[in-house]
């Protein structure tokens, strides 16, 4: 009797340990929209994309955006996806999240990149900055996504 109450009281502990740690990786913040914070350690449905460097707003040569035919501040976390993900605006106005090595963010779907190849996240500046990506770096990376 006494060994199961010890062993019981250990996994209390570990629980709560771990319930702890995971509010640690976020920083002790809320992680919903446009925040960013620590990737998970398992993420299972992940995708691997380049990420590009995207000017949404007017005056680019580029058009509106194609879910709701209005231009956009780039300083807002927002992307254009490659056609086969943009899946004919399945994912408008949806949020995904992106990894870039320890860093993740949630952005917003507001684009189609038709014609870029079929593994493009072409993201905003403001992209870029939260998931803490180096200026030499700007421009092309590697990354990974999900849907939210």
């Amino acid at each position: 009797m006494k060994t199961s109450r010890v062993v019981f009281l250990l996994l209390i502990t570990l629980l709560i340990s771990c319930i702890e740690a995971r509010y640690k990786l976020h920083g002790g913040k809320n992680t919903s929209m446009g925040q960013h914070y620590k990737r998970p350690l398992f993420a299972s449905t992940n995708t691997n994309a380049v990420m590009t460097l995207n000017n949404f707003e007017k005056g680019d040569g580029g058009g509106p955006s194609e879910c709701d035919g209005e231009y956009h501040s780039n300083n807002l976390l927002i992307v254009a996806l490659s056609s086969r993900w943009y899946n004919h605006g399945q994912r408008c106005l949806k949020y995904i999240n992106i990894y870039y090595n320890d860093a993740s963010t949630q952005a917003m779907v507001v684009d189609e990149c038709s014609g870029c190849g079929d593994d493009i996240v072409d993201a905003s500046s403001a992209v870029w900055v939260a998931l803490g990506v180096s200026r030499s770096d700007w421009g092309e990376t590697g990354i990974t996504w999900s849907d939210t």
